[in-house]
């Protein structure tokens, strides 16, 4: 077949939480190669907008990655056996039941849910999860975002929120590089624009000069773990110099007594010294900060994989909130969201709800992946005993690899659904392969925008290949094998169907309202039922008819104003919408929309949460992180980079520039160890040892040191695996985590190197 460049089919980015529209010419022999990319205009969050990385997917959807076509089965021997899917799913559930039986489902953990861009079918876990009563749950965020998640709910009752970047007169990047890692829309022309205005101030907290901060007007280039101290010192300036906004905080906020009394006494230059930042540029940011009335930050995972990392969270949220920013236009917002990314307990204190065996704390639903190793490589009673991994590869991704390899195979059983073989795959007892991200109607539920968010279900670009099965059908099977779905349920949900959309949802609401059980098993009660209804190939996407009537029902005005009278409304336009749709408007009253998402149990800002101003306390008598005689680097594992993204594009051919992933090092640094480019060195942490080519950057300071992420995985060449880069998660410990939280602190990571001869 040859490309027809007016054949263009909307989709969208997997490579970030933006997930821009896109449009494909497809192409190829077989017309299966994505052969052109460009920006859909018709997405109504990008308008077109894309950066370079999406333009070479096709590196995913037909790269050298070692696809899985069908199930597989481990044999004693190691190796993998082909085996139908009627075999594989009687199997997995008999062995998840029978630990069960002898354990409790509690003991059967959940990890994962979706890569970029890849949700919907991992929604549908929720029915298997309820269906053998499996007890706990992890993801890639619980790697970053609880922390942020618990502060967030503990002083505004809601779990996610943002801030309106493009209005904002002061704009603020904490640990945040959005010129490489993006994380909101058209990140570089937005960038641009506030550099340019004059009227504007551009601000980046981060230890590298970055090329965000090139942009900047005011760069604290902090030293790498040392954020708090200089928050903190901020904070102090803000109190100290009587720049906070009193009237504001009086009406809206408490707890306002004790932040003065923590802050007031602090020694500003003595804290700006621990952070190794000039005195004089702090102030200078903070006046800005005090004086504009429109701030808005944005942190991230610098400062979220971290020392001190909920700390940093919290006192960056005291910045913003001291200073009246929330509500207005250009200032923090809680947006309207299609399906919540986490949960907002109304019991904030942290171990309201905790693992099994070492009682960390469960925050916005997730137990932090650090403890995982721990609740399995255990002989207490509760030890997980079972894990379903679906589109993740926790083996590669989670801190301390050979550790987390060694609780894996201890397991009883150990199930993964994916597109490749990945280094958790080879692990499993069973490999259930799904399609691509291009092979199904997909959707994200990172959906931030305001004040008129935006939700794309897209279409599959492609057929997925003969072997395969949706992670909805795959679900619903696993569901149906453990005996819990009451198939009378099933046919009267189904005979409503086909009546209709509103004998549907009153036959659903009397199946689900009083049953817990039916309720939990909904997502496959929707796709067996009400899915056969929808559009061919679109089954998958009943799932999101309950998403909307949630999201109607939890933001009605908002859904109204945005041109939808119901859930149902809603929900045909997301499935009309193949270019996304606007779900939420909120721009009639921007501020009353965002109050009406303050979840307190009081209407009011907590100012206060304990534990978090004891530990700011505490900071005066801190020891501050910093390199060592025996560890003198610090190492960034996972830096982002021009083509670095999310591990799910494993041939590196996709890399235009830097295939390999060099370390960076400074030039004195580079000097003093008698290395030039391309030089090899061997760079030892307390955990492990890697080899890697080394660029110089001259934006980084002497003794830190950073490998990107994506890399050290293996890719299909010549029958061969072959391994390209370094895995950072050789060289990380999941012992170093907040203390609160339980996130790592990949960002600092102590190492030393050693030129290679």
């Amino acid at each position: 077949m040859t490309t027809t460049t007016d054949e263009w089919k909307p989709t969208a980015c997997i490579l970030c939480e933006c997930n821009c529209g896109l449009e494909v010419a497809l192409g190829g022999p077989e017309g299966r190669t994505l052969a052109k990319i460009r920006g859909d205009k018709l997405h109504p969050g990008s308008h077109g907008y894309t950066c370079e990385k999406p333009l070479r997917l096709d590196r995913y959807q037909n790269g050298r990655a070692e696809r899985v076509l069908h199930p597989l089965r481990r044999t004693a021997a190691g190796s993998y056996e082909q085996i139908s899917w009627e075999v594989a799913i009687s199997e997995i559930s008999a062995r998840l039941t029978q630990i069960g039986v002898e354990h409790g489902g509690e003991v059967i953990m959940y990890y994962g849910g979706g890569g970029q861009g890849n949700h919907l079918g991992g929604g549908y876990s929720r029915a298997t999860f309820a269906a053998y009563g499996m007890g706990y749950r992890s993801s890639a965020l619980a790697q970053e975002k609880t922390g942020e998640f618990w502060v967030n709910s503990s002083m505004l009752g809601a779990a996610l929120i943002r801030s309106d970047l493009g209005n904002a007169q002061v704009a603020v990047f904490l640990g945040k590089n959005p010129w490489q890692s993006h994380g909101f829309p058209h990140a570089r022309t937005m960038l641009r624009d506030i550099a340019r205005d004059p009227e504007r101030t551009l601000i980046v907290i981060d230890p590298r000069r970055t090329e965000s901060a090139e942009l900047a007007d005011i760069h604290l280039q902090v030293r790498p773990g040392r954020d708090a101290w200089l928050l903190a010192a901020m904070i102090a300036v803000l109190v100290q110099d009587d720049l906070i906004a009193t009237d504001w905080l009086a009406e809206h906020a408490s707890g306002l007594a004790d932040i003065l009394a923590t802050f007031g006494g602090i020694d500003v230059d003595g804290y700006c010294t621990i952070a190794g930042v000039d005195e004089a540029l702090v102030r200078q940011a903070v006046c800005a900060i005090g004086a504009s009335g429109r701030t808005a930050f944005f942190e991230d995972l610098g400062v979220q994989m971290n020392h001190n990392s909920t700390l940093v969270s919290y006192l960056e949220k005291l910045i913003w909130l001291l200073t009246g920013n929330l509500g207005r236009t250009g200032t923090a917002y809680i947006p309207a969201v299609m399906v919540p990314l986490a949960t907002a307990r109304k019991d904030t204190s942290l171990h309201a709800s905790v693992t099994p065996v070492t009682g960390s704390p469960i925050l916005g639903g997730l137990m932090p992946c650090n403890v995982i190793p721990e609740e399995i490589l255990t002989d207490h009673p509760k030890r997980f005993r079972g894990m379903l991994v679906e589109s993740a590869n926790p083996a590669h991704s989670l801190a301390d690899s050979p550790r987390m390899g060694e609780a894996l195979a201890a397991l009883d059983v150990l199930v993964v659904i994916d597109v490749a073989m990945t280094e958790t795959a080879r692990m499993a007892d069973y490999v259930l392969p799904a399609p691509t991200q291009f092979e199904k109607p997909e959707a994200t539920f990172f959906n931030f925008e305001f004040p008129r968010n935006v939700f794309h279900l897209r279409p599959p670009l492609l057929e997925a290949p003969d072997g395969p099965l949706p992670e909805a059908e795959i679900h619903a099977r696993l569901v149906e094998a453990s005996g819990a779905l009451d198939p009378a349920v099933v046919e009267r949900l189904a005979t409503a169907a086909q009546q209709g959309r509103d004998a549907f949802l009153t036959a659903f609401l009397m199946a689900t309202a009083g049953d817990k059980r039916a309720a939990a098993l909904a997502p496959v009660l929707l796709y067996r039922t009400l899915g056969p209804t929808l559009p061919e190939g679109r089954q998958s996407a009943a799932l999101l008819w309950g998403a909307a009537q949630l999201a109607f029902q939890a933001n009605s005005a908002s859904v109204q104003a945005a041109g939808h009278a119901s859930g149902d409304a809603l929900f045909d336009a997301i499935l009309a919408g193949t270019s996304g749709v606007v779900f939420a408007d909120d721009s009639a009253d921007p501020e009353a929309a965002v109050w009406r998402r303050v979840r307190t149990d009081d209407g009011l800002v907590h100012l206060v949460i304990p534990e978090l101003l004891q530990a700011a306390r505490d900071l005066a008598t801190d020891a501050p992180p910093g390199p060592t005689q025996e560890w003198p680097f610090v190492l960034s594992a996972g830096e982002r980079r021009a083509f670095t993204a999310n591990t799910i594009i494993r041939d590196p051919e996709w890399r235009r520039r830097e295939p390999d992933g060099p370390l960076r090092i400074s030039p004195n640094d580079a000097e003093k160890l008698g290395l030039t480019p391309g030089d090899e060195v061997e760079i030892e942490t307390p955990r492990g040892k890697a080899t890697a080519r080394i660029s110089i950057d001259e934006g980084r300071q002497d003794g830190h040191i950073a490998l990107p992420n994506g890399l050290g995985l293996d890719h299909r060449e010549d029958g061969e695996r072959v391994v390209t880069g370094v895995a950072p998660n050789e060289l990380t410990s999941a012992a170093d985590r907040d203390p609160f939280a339980g996130t790592p602190r990949h960002k600092f990571v102590r190492a030393r190197l050693t030129p290679v001869a």
